[in-house]
């Protein structure tokens, strides 16, 4: 908990597709699973997926826009997540686009909700306009989202630059769909090299792993898997985003990287 209430987290990235929606889902139900009181707060207008990723799309009556402008309160847009004890999710709007709500007015918003909950993780939507804007104006953290391909690390980079200008300099890394098979065929960028591009701090690695499509079409969250390489990865950033130190992961032992920076 800081100071004026629970951490808010902004999962963003800039490019589209990297994996930013299952990222804040499962981070958040990893959350929850350490007994933290969490919310998912969807902001990307018109586009929600995050219902879908924890199959509670069928309960969701109102959304983030309904309480802004006043239609319903905030109890009643919050929905539990009946498998995580405190997990809920905050749904955003189907109907409207992302110009219809200010950064004023997500300020405000976000600040009552930090009185009830321990992480607000915002899922934050592609692009750097007006959406963007909106999810990182109250953030306390962000975790960028990356993917091992230099698209992706150059919007990274920009990203990083424009968190800067909102005034929010803490931020992480999560590289995602790691596949060390490729790596060792210098078929696709190391830690280490994108370490060095974008110079900041890692908090994990989550590798390409197909049971993030089959968690998704069961609709549910991949750390409920205990299988699943992705869903321990994604436990580990839980544990290191609580200030918990997590021991490697074995992908990460083989000789790929040189070293792995942790939060």
């Amino acid at each position: 908990m800081s100071e004026f209430g629970g951490q808010v987290l902004v999962v963003t990235s800039g490019k589209g597709g990297v994996g930013k929606t299952t990222s804040s889902a499962n981070i958040g139900a990893a959350l929850s699973m350490l007994g933290k009181k969490v919310l998912l707060l969807d902001t990307d207008l018109g586009l929600r997926n995050l219902d879908i990723i924890l199959g509670i799309e069928n309960r969701i009556v109102f959304d983030i826009v309904d309480v802004v402008c006043g239609i319903c309160d905030i109890e009643q847009a919050l929905i539990e997540d009946k498998r995580f004890d405190g997990l809920f999710l905050m749904p955003a709007s189907q109907t409207s686009n992302k110009d219809v709500l200010s950064e004023k007015q997500i300020k405000e918003l976000i600040l009552k909700l930090k009185e009830r909950f321990d992480y607000i993780i915002i899922d934050c939507p592609a692009g750097i306009e007006q959406g963007f804007k909106n999810a990182v104006v109250a953030a306390d953290k962000a975790i960028i989202v990356v993917t091992p391909d230099k698209t992706s690390i150059r919007d990274a980079d920009r990203i990083i630059g424009l968190l800067e200008q909102n005034n929010l300099s803490d931020y992480v890394l999560l590289i995602n769909r790691l596949r060390p098979d490729m790596i060792k065929k210098d078929y696709m960028l190391n830690i280490d090299e994108i370490i060095d591009i974008l110079g900041i701090d890692l908090i994990g690695v989550v590798p390409e792993d197909e049971m993030i499509i089959v968690s998704a079409n069961k609709n549910e969250p991949v750390v409920l898997n205990k299988k699943s390489k992705s869903g321990i990865a994604y436990k580990n950033v839980a544990e290191r985003l609580t200030g918990n130190i997590v021991p490697l992961m074995e992908f990460e032992k083989k000789g790929i990287f040189k070293f792995f920076k942790k939060n």
